[in-house]
């Protein structure tokens, strides 16, 4: 199985109601995109400096389908948002055994 992580930090701009659409929009893809196997999207409440904003989890069987999901049209929709409302993002990929 594939893990896929994925941290972001917000513009402080409407930044509650972005984070909101965000995690909306991107739990949606769950039934978009069936080499999606599982999503979790969580909104931090750790106010720690180190702390990013909200970070998305998710699995997939195989390498392929992380890339087909990488580039499907649905989840480059949610990619151009993220990108106008966050500063920051950091990610990990890696399998699990």
């Amino acid at each position: 199985m594939i893990v896929h992580i994925v941290m972001f930090k917000f513009k402080d701009e409407n930044k509650i109601l972005n984070m909101a659409k965000v995690q909306n929009k991107l739990m949606k893809l769950e039934s978009q995109i069936s080499c999606l196997k599982s999503m979790e999207v969580g909104i931090n409440f750790n106010e720690s400096e180190r702390a990013f904003d909200l970070s998305l989890y998710s699995t997939f069987e195989t390498l392929e389908d992380l890339e087909e999901y990488a580039n499907h049209e649905e989840h480059l929709k949610v990619v151009e948002l993220i990108k106008e409302v966050t500063t920051e993002s950091k990610v990990v990929d890696y399998i699990l055994e």
